[in-house]
């Protein structure tokens, strides 16, 4: 993916609002991916993952390989 503002990135920020956690697996982060999957997951029980959803959907979006 070409980086922060490409078209990859606002497509991983789409699949990271749908599941938290996606976008970063499409761009090919695994870990990270999991990361916010199981953060996401674990927190929506005390109602605080909503915080990592948005997290993980902004990671996505700004994500630049070169770094």
């Amino acid at each position: 993916m070409a980086g922060q503002g490409s078209g990859g990135n606002v497509l991983a920020a789409l699949c990271s609002f749908f599941i938290p956690g996606l976008g970063q697996l499409l761009q090919g982060r695994l870990l990270m991916a999991i990361l916010q999957f199981v953060l996401a997951g674990g927190l929506w029980f005390i109602l605080m993952g909503w915080i990592i959803h948005l997290w993980s959907i902004i990671d996505a979006a700004r994500y630049n390989p070169s770094n």
